[in-house]
């Protein structure tokens, strides 16, 4: 039988094993467009070590010389990243345990490779070397403060994505996709009342190719734009022009609408009742105009929305307004609740702005919903207002009663003109079920 000293050894021994951090198996470095001459002996090491390279084709170019390895006898594998993109991270994983360097751009972890590996690959066991990203680059071009610029990816996104962003004196920078971005950026600022912002287009920064040119948006000219770029817009609010709030209860004629819209003030309202949060799933169920998902996008850029709406035409409206209103992500789902619901991701708040009272489409919600996540309801029939009522009875939250009129011309005078009133379920989903 072993003695007292052993058996804490042994113990000391399987407690540092167990506490030992893991091997570092994984490298990303960021390269800019420089090349190898911009990395450190560090960032140059990692990948001359490595047995797998993964990157772009531009990327490995870059780095041909530290992949042929002068660290070792032979060359590493380069593989080009692949599409669709997700087979590349497998392919990645499955290479656990060996030297696997993964090339990125700039900073990986800023709209780049380096956060979608993360999700998978602790911290412990990647080593990240990053490279200025092309925002960093572009603010020293410009002389910007970083931390008071609106800094937007449309690289793979809608332009329209910036529109929430532009208002009069502020300063943007937008990673576009391509050559014809810088153009696209222009035209969708002369059409929104912003043609005379300044455009500076910023081209293959820290390269032997860099260029800086700048041009207003309205009658945007510039010619043979290098397809890597970014685009800094000093916006310029002309008469007119649709500068998005902060606050939600965008004015109603901004929405496309047959008059099926959840009114500015009501909207206002019921935005506060679904209280967004970061990173959070809408579900906007009977969507009409699309106002309540498009509003809730707009509060934040880490939240996501589904707009459920039965009707066609509507649905190409509620995808024309999230793109006129800055919320090109909205995801629309054309299709009848609670049967349109099933296969969606579990969201966590739920609005029902329109067939509450058809059979099966609350409990669908509610079933849905994760623990501890909201549903607002609201409702403007006798019939409807109804179901709430006994809902309330039987679940408890909250009923709140919304009225409001408007001053309008009577008689050559002025009165009061009441809108129909609204009655509002809010219920919180427990985050635990009773035994």
């Amino acid at each position: 039988m072993p003695g007292a000293e052993a058996v804490v050894g042994d113990m000391v021994g399987d407690m540092a094993a167990d506490n030992a951090p893991a091997r570092r198996w994984l490298s990303i470095v960021g390269l800019g467009e420089d090349g190898l001459d911009g990395l450190s002996p560090r960032g140059r090491a990692l990948i001359e070590e490595a047995e797998v390279v993964f990157g772009g084709a531009r990327h490995l170019a870059l780095a041909r010389e530290a992949i042929r390895g002068a660290a070792r006898a032979f060359p590493a594998e380069a593989r080009a990243w692949p599409s669709p993109f997700e087979d590349g991270v497998r392919q990645v994983l499955a290479l656990a345990g060996g030297r696997v360097c993964v090339l990125a751009s700039g900073d990986p972890f800023l709209h780049g490779v380096g956060t979608v590996l993360a999700r998978h690959v602790p911290a412990g066991e990647m080593e990240v070397v990053p490279a200025p990203s092309a925002f960093s680059l572009a603010a020293a071009r410009l002389g910007w403060a970083l931390n008071e610029t609106a800094l937007v990816s449309a690289h793979g996104r809608a332009v329209e994505t910036v529109r929430r962003h532009l208002h009069d004196a502020s300063r943007v920078l937008v990673l576009t996709s391509d050559a014809e971005g810088p153009a696209a950026l222009a035209a969708l600022l002369a059409a929104s009342g912003f043609g005379a912002s300044r455009l500076t287009v910023l081209e293959a920064l820290g390269g032997p190719r860099e260029r800086v040119r700048a041009a207003p948006a309205e009658g945007f000219a510039l010619a043979d734009i290098h397809p890597l770029n970014l685009v800094g817009i000093e916006v310029a609010a002309g008469e007119g022009a649709r500068e998005i709030p902060l606050t939600p209860g965008l004015p109603d004629e901004w929405y496309e609408n047959d008059g099926q819209l959840t009114k500015r003030g009501i909207r206002a309202l019921t935005l506060a009742a679904l209280a967004p949060r970061r990173g959070e799933l809408l579900w906007d169920i009977g969507a009409g105009a699309g106002s309540i998902g498009i509003e809730w996008m707009l509060a934040d850029p880490s939240l996501k929305a589904i707009a459920i709406e039965e009707r066609g035409e509507r649905a190409s409206r509620v995808e024309r307004n999230a793109r006129a209103l800055g919320a090109p992500g909205l995801r629309v789902v054309e299709g009848r609740a609670p049967e349109a619901l099933e296969g969606l991701p579990a969201p966590d708040v739920v609005f029902v702005g329109g067939g509450a009272s058809e059979a099966g489409v609350l409990e669908a919600a509610i079933e849905a919903l994760k623990p501890g996540g909201r549903l607002v309801v609201n409702a403007v029939t006798l019939e409807t207002e109804a179901v709430l009522l006994a809902r309330h009875a039987a679940l408890g939250g909250g009923l709140t009663r919304i009225a409001m009129a408007q001053a309008s011309p009577v008689a050559g005078m002025t009165g009061w003109r009441p809108a129909m009133p609204v009655t509002q379920w809010t219920w919180l989903k427990p985050r635990m079920v009773a035994r």
